[in-house]
């Protein structure tokens, strides 16, 4: 059994845990895919309301395991394809997941391992962590990470960080839009999981869930159609049960418990 990733479950929280802290958490194959099946058990569980991502030791991740990535070398083309879509295909489902994913930022997250916080929905961070994409450094491209850190911080930004290659603290990253809030470590668990609370009790799951879907899908369009969408949209949440329990509920001034 893979013991490289961890996960429980929290007060509606679902925490998925990396734990290869010896290897800095750097991703490899078989962490990604226990991601992947961990992520895709708390999509469909309805104990669960908000994702968090965390990990174990000094260092958040530090990326691909370089490692690996070596010995992978020496595959074909259609091999080194697959293993890269694995980690497309981990991206792809946090971003696109309707439950929102925070990440709790230990320690550094460097190259891959700030591509998982570009894709997480919120990011808090320890003031002592770095950040930065140094792939280039290594002749390597920061490939999959890129696009979804086109959509988070614009072409100008994207470009100081992926083609610079320059670490940042946590203050510039923040500054960046990498990440939203800098917490002390002692109060760091504390903080995630009482911003966590607030969205899970104060908001609809279902209405949180077609936010996220009508924020990434909506950016592809052109001005008519994305509007069109967003018409449909707003029709379609008016007939969802949360939506008639919430407005129900404020005309009444009655407490309403998610």
């Amino acid at each position: 059994m893979d013991h490289s990733v961890k996960s429980h479950i929290s007060n509606r929280i679902g925490y998925l845990t990396l734990n290869r802290p010896e290897k800095r958490n750097a991703l490899n194959y078989e962490m990604v895919s226990a991601m992947r099946s961990i992520l895709t058990d708390f999509e469909s569980d309805d104990t669960v309301k908000v994702i968090v991502i965390k990990a174990e030791g000094k260092v958040f991740c530090s990326g691909a395991d370089l490692a690996s990535l070596q010995q992978l070398q020496a595959n074909s083309f259609e091999e080194n394809l697959a293993d890269s879509n694995h980690l497309k295909l981990l991206f792809h489902q946090i971003y696109t997941s309707k439950k929102v994913v925070i990440a709790q930022v230990q320690g550094h997250a460097l190259a891959g391992g700030c591509g998982l916080v570009t894709v997480c929905d919120f990011a808090y961070a320890v003031p002592e962590a770095k950040f930065g994409y140094t792939e280039v450094k290594i002749g390597f491209v920061p490939a999959i990470v890129k696009v979804f850190l086109l959509r988070k911080i614009g072409e100008g930004k994207a470009k100081q960080l992926l083609l610079g290659a320059e670490l940042l603290s946590a203050k510039e990253a923040q500054d960046f839009g990498l990440i939203n809030w800098l917490i002390e470590a002692d109060q760091l668990e504390q903080s995630v999981y009482d911003f966590a609370q607030k969205l899970i009790t104060q908001n609809s799951g279902v209405a949180m869930g077609m936010t996220k879907q009508m924020i990434a899908e909506v950016q592809e369009m052109s001005l008519e159609s994305g509007l069109n969408y967003a018409a449909e949209m707003n029709a379609k949440a008016r007939e969802s049960q949360d939506c008639k329990q919430g407005i129900s509920a404020f005309l009444n001034k009655e407490p309403l418990i998610w």
